[in-house]
């Protein structure tokens, strides 16, 4: 079996070995976001920490990993006896995926069981091989919103709670947390980043010294783990001795009452909401004092929390991307009675070169393979480092503005400048018709897991939802027959029932937008774009995905794939070049490619199409034929012809497509577009009437 990559081998990513390192040190820290793209190393990272977590003790035979010398009193397997054996085995690493169950992350009661033997079985989850380990979550920003909300609640109170139709069970859970997400593929809802104590924002580097490096070590690991694992033991050994050591000096530490001010001063001059920040940041502060081994916080130990505790706070509306101006935090520092920072960056043992783990520990320029590029390769907290806390002077979010905004500098076709968007406004909810059967959201009707109860099924396998009053009625005509003679119904397996309920989904938007020259004449461009970023803000509070095809010239382009990234979206649609002919077929045959390859990656998520133009097509192909290729899609046409005289050539457009046709100049709803006014409040009767 191949083991984890060390630890102290990872290259550069001080921020984030320091970030999991103070959580290791003190969980009360509570947990670590890492933010950043693909390919730069987060999985290898947390899971080479896990190896250097000291052992735990554990009660034999105990599904909860109870410690013998302080047992959970109200641990499914016990009563244990303060005396009782133990074991001492690793820390857990407990992984859980993206399609994970809520049974499979809090545990499963047999409801079964429960009802046709009188049996209280409990299965335990992931939560529970957690305690006192780590639990790994890639990806958590694709995860179903109330399966973020169990974990983050048990993080916070170090304990599960498992609740099935009046059977309870709980058990403690006290875990370090570690989500990963790339924030291309959706955020996180705010109250749900708030929960996570530290963030990190990882980028791979751009030094060619430093990525040779990276590579070097990765082939010299995948040629022969064992010999490249041994030529580092030395570090590790020494990194898991430091934190065991930090760890039994955490509770010795002092927090002055000048420095809790300097916290409390920084959060609020941040103006971050609530009082987790000073918390987090306090704790933080603390666990780094620790670290370094000092026995009292000071300013350094402050500027240190607050790099990573304060960025993913400081977000005033989803458009904002996490970030922390680091001058204005040495100027509050320095304001409110801190010393100035030992470090530039502030990173711990006074220099941003030495990495977590100081002279010797992981981030040292001493490798075992005694390669200079090691250690010579830039710091994080220089512009070229692979790894920030958040810092605004980055140009994290400038890649996917420039990448867009690229095809408009020159597109051949002697276009006039991009135009900019209005500003956003709020807009009407609407739904897709008919029930559907998506991921949960807060848009269309849907069959779910989780909202009210409509009705009653025989489960198709393992009962999941009982309906008791269901289960009641089909055993209550055969209790004389199965001989009952004292209180109580008898029910076999053939009486239980479970329940239909119905909630909430999201769903998939696509905009193909007419973004030809008589669009940027007519100044249309500006409220549709601000139509788009206002429908991908409330999608984003809808959990809804939205997409932007636009068509101008000879060709249609996906300017925005299907996504619930609002950073994306609105960096990608502010700047949207105009101008050229009109491909309007073109435009819809882009359309039903993206929506068949959406349905073959998410089946159950239900679209609804969205047409602003103004129905002419002066290049291209055939109209007809390409919209006999959105048969049966729900959609909507949005009508910008304007003028005195009207060809009405949007209206034999939606006809075709089997749409209601809203004008992009009817009366406002709230917003500063009249058309999206009474596109969300005409599309759900006037969806119907069509169809």
């Amino acid at each position: 079996m191949i083991g984890a990559y060390p630890f102290s081998a990872v290259v550069g990513l001080d921020d984030l070995k320091l970030a999991l390192i103070l959580n290791a040190v003190s969980p009360r820290v509570g947990g670590v976001l890492v933010r950043g793209e693909k390919g730069t190393a987060k999985s290898t990272i947390v899971r080479a920490l896990a190896a250097q977590l000291p052992g735990v003790k554990v009660i034999a035979g105990c599904r909860f990993s109870c410690d013998p010398a302080e047992p959970d009193p109200a641990c499914p397997d016990g009563p244990h006896g303060t005396g009782e054996s133990g074991q001492e085995r690793p820390a857990a690493l407990v992984e859980l995926p993206v399609g994970a169950s809520e049974d499979r992350l809090v545990g499963a009661l047999d409801i079964e069981r429960a009802l046709t033997e009188g049996v209280r079985a409990f299965e335990p989850g992931l939560l529970a091989a957690a305690h006192r380990g780590v639990l790994y979550v890639d990806e958590v920003n694709l995860l179903h919103d109330h399966l973020v909300d169990l974990l983050l609640d048990a993080a916070a109170l170090g304990t599960c709670f498992v609740e099935r139709e009046s059977v309870s069970v709980r058990h403690a859970a006290r875990f370090l947390l570690v989500g990963t997400m790339n924030p291309e593929e959706g955020e996180l809802r705010p109250q749900l980043l708030d929960r996570f104590g530290l963030t990190v924002e990882v980028r791979a580097s751009r030094n060619p010294d430093e990525r040779a490096e990276v590579v070097r070590r990765r082939l010299a690991f995948d040629a022969d783990p064992a010999s490249f694992a041994a030529g580092w033991a030395e570090q590790e050994a020494a990194l898991a001795r430091r934190i065991a050591e930090a760890r039994e000096r955490v509770t010795k530490v002092v927090l002055p009452d000048a420095r809790l001010r300097q916290i409390a001063a920084v959060c609020a001059a941040f103006e971050v909401d609530g009082l987790r920040a000073d918390l987090v940041t306090a704790n933080a502060a603390v666990a780094h004092a620790a670290w370094r081994g000092g026995a009292e916080v000071t300013a350094e130990d402050v500027r240190a929390a607050a790099r990573l505790s304060l960025p993913h706070r400081r977000r005033r509306d989803p458009f904002d991307a996490p970030g922390l101006d680091e001058s204005r935090l040495d100027d509050l520092l320095a304001e409110h009675g801190g010393d100035e920072p030992d470090g530039p960056d502030g990173g711990p043992d006074g220099g941003p070169g030495r990495g977590p783990g100081g002279s010797g520990g992981p981030g040292d320029s001493d490798g075992p393979e005694g390669s200079a590029d090691s250690g010579d390769a830039p710091e994080s907290g220089s512009a070229e480092g692979s790894v920030r806390a958040g810092s605004d002077e980055g140009d994290s979010h400038d890649d996917g503005a420039g990448a867009s905004a690229a095809p408009g500098a020159s597109d051949g076709n002697g276009t006039p400048p991009d135009l900019p968007a209005a500003e956003p406004y709020r807009v009407r909810p609407f739904q897709v018709p008919g029930l559907g059967d998506g991921a949960s959201g807060r848009r269309s009707r849907a069959r779910t897991p989780n909202g009210r109860t409509t009705g009653s099924r025989v489960p198709a396998g393992r009962l999941q939802r009982p309906h008791l009053p269901a289960t009641l009625r089909a055993a209550a005509p055969y209790q004389r027959e199965r001989g009952r003679s004292g209180p109580g119904l008898l029910v076999r397996d053939t009486d239980l029932r479970e329940a239909v309920r119905e909630g909430k989904e999201g769903n998939l938007v696509l905009f193909v937008v007419d973004a030809s020259g008589s669009m940027a004449a007519r100044q249309r461009m500006r409220e549709v774009k601000a139509a788009v970023l206002s429908l991908l803000l409330d999608a984003y509070q809808r959990r809804d995905k939205v997409g932007l095809i636009t068509f101008r010239g000879s060709t249609a382009e996906l300017v925005l794939p299907p996504t619930s990234s609002v950073e994306v979206g609105a960096a990608r649609l502010r700047e949207l070049p105009t101008g050229g002919r009109t491909p309007l077929a073109a435009g819809l045959r882009r359309a039903a490619e993206v929506l068949r390859v959406e349905r073959l990656r998410d089946p159950a998520r239900r679209p609804l199409l969205v047409v602003v133009t103004d129905g002419r097509a002066t290049s291209g192909s055939d109209v007809a034929a390409s919209a006999a290729l959105l048969a049966g899609t729900a959609a909507v046409v949005v009508d910008c012809e304007s003028g005195p005289v009207r060809l009405g050539l949007a209206l034999d457009l939606a006809a075709r497509l089997g749409a209601p046709v809203v004008r992009l100049d009817a009366p406002a709803a709230g917003g500063g577009l009249g058309g999206l006014g009474g596109l969300v409040r005409d599309h759900r009767t006037d969806y119907r009437k069509a169809v």
